[in-house]
């Protein structure tokens, strides 16, 4: 692949010109909170505990590891190229228009899917309180509400989903601090305390293979952390906004999720664990507080919302982006005179069909299929990030230019620590059972991606450049 043939990066800003700057720095940090604490953490984790046993805390530190890695490498292009097909523009402009057209896609698509495991799981939640009515039902309800909401405006959006995540903040906060009163109070022989990381096959009772395994899970509860790059062509000041984000954001993720697994290990043992209902609620039934069941389920319930809104606004301008560089039809380009690329949204939906059918035809096994497909795009666009932060810093230093207002430290170590863990990541999943569907659809799918670039888009004239009128 070779450079974009279309000049400076400039180009490509006024190809994806029309969006609404109405992010504020606080709306940008609690975007990615929003789409990095959901499903993955109050549900995935069940499945996460369940293949590495206690040895689960040393998958999510892997997890944190490669998600703090990918901020600083997204951080440092984001700063410099703040645009809406984010790290999809940069790869087509440092590596090439394939490159770009492929990231772009696999990230779409990972997110359509992505936006119907919340949906899967929000069926899973309402179980709680109405055993006996079908998922189906509350499935298409709250995803009215929520499309109805992304069609609004950018500002909606952003309130909308700072109060969600205002609310899980909260409650995550208040699950640490009763977990750690609950286990401190804890009296012998109750079997609560730091002795069920021991007690039932000792730290790692499934080896470094299940630790392998969990990372793969935690993976797909940290996925969301970059929805900031995306955003970040709507903030008002993007380059503090970023940066203030980024590094908040990190920071939260880790201890919240460390943190609050810590504690769900020490209260219910990891034999317990599973995807039959949020590892939350059954640590909340555990500590036999009145209500508190039924309150962190509303709030597991509310954090499934607020992910899959961050979903469909992802996935909504990463089609946008699609659209205006010629790889889409130019009707999901167009936006609304609130600056909303409505038709965009209209398609990032059809996740939210399938997650209906799957759950309608399979509702036991509906989640994990959904996951296990959408986690292939997810990981493959963090693979990319990392080589596409490479060849966007050799070329900088090679043609020169600005100084960078936020570096990527330990560059070039750093960048090629993250590219080789997500690779080893993306072939650990044909050896697991769980996963081996993730490598076997993700790899077709690439396969249909470089086909139909090479017979529809490699020939066409260069479109940069176009834009759409608002509708």
């Amino acid at each position: 692949m070779v450079p974009h043939k279309s000049g400076a990066f400039e180009t490509i800003v006024e190809r994806e010109k029309g969006l609404r700057q109405g992010l504020s720095a606080g709306q940008m940090t609690m975007i990615a909170v929003g789409g990095a604490v959901g499903t993955g953490l109050f549900l995935g984790s069940g499945f996460a505990i369940s293949f590495a046993g206690p040895g689960v805390l040393v998958s999510y530190g892997i997890g944190a590891l490669i998600a703090l890695l990918l901020m600083g490498a997204l951080a440092e292009m984001t700063v410099a190229h703040p645009v809406p097909g984010s790290f999809g523009a940069y790869a087509e402009h440092y590596i090439g228009p394939l490159a770009g057209f492929v990231v772009r896609y696999a990230y779409w698509s990972a997110y359509v899917l992505a936006v119907g495991t919340e949906v899967a799981a929000i069926a899973v939640y309402m179980k709680f309180w109405f055993p006996h009515v079908p998922g189906l039902y509350w499935i298409v309800g709250f995803s009215a509400a929520l499309i109805v909401v992304n069609a609004m405006s950018v500002r909606a959006y952003g309130t909308i989903e700072y109060l969600f995540s205002s609310l899980k903040i909260a409650a995550i906060v208040a699950f640490i601090v009763l977990g750690a009163w609950f286990v401190w109070r804890a009296p012998a022989g109750s079997g609560v305390g730091f002795a069920n990381y021991t007690s039932h096959g000792g730290l790692l009772p499934k080896g470094w293979w299940g630790v392998w395994v969990g990372t793969i899970v935690s993976l797909f509860s940290y996925l969301g952390v970059e929805t900031i790059a995306v955003a970040a062509a709507e903030a008002r000041d993007p380059q503090r906004a970023v940066t203030r984000a980024f590094r908040a954001t990190v920071l939260r993720l880790v201890l919240f999720y460390l943190l609050t697994l810590a504690l769900m290990l020490a209260i219910v043992p990891w034999t317990a664990a599973g995807g039959d209902e949020s590892p939350f609620v059954k640590v909340m039934a555990a500590t036999g507080v009145p209500y508190a069941a039924g309150a962190i389920n509303f709030v597991v319930l509310v954090a499934a919302l607020s992910a899959m809104n961050s979903q469909l606004y992802i996935t909504t301008r990463m089609m946008f982006s699609l659209s205006r560089a010629g790889y889409a039809p130019t009707v999901f380009g167009r936006l609304t005179r609130h600056g909303v690329p409505t038709a965009a949204l209209s398609l990032s939906t059809i996740g939210i069909a399938v997650a209906a059918v799957l759950n309608a035809l399979w509702p036991q096994a509906a989640f994990t299929l959904m996951m296990s497909i959408a986690m292939f795009g997810a990981m493959f666009t963090w693979l990319m990030i990392f080589v596409t932060q490479i060849f966007f810093r050799m070329r900088r230093e090679r043609e020169g230019g600005a100084a960078l207002r936020f570096r990527m430290w330990g560059f070039p170590f750093t960048s090629v620590l993250g590219a080789i863990l997500m690779l080893g990541i993306l072939a650990g999943t044909a050896f697991t059972r769980e996963f081996r569907m993730t490598l076997a659809y993700g790899l077709a799918f690439l396969v249909v991606l470089v086909v139909a670039y090479a017979l529809w888009y490699r020939r066409r004239p260069d479109v940069a450049g176009r834009t759409e009128a608002t509708l």
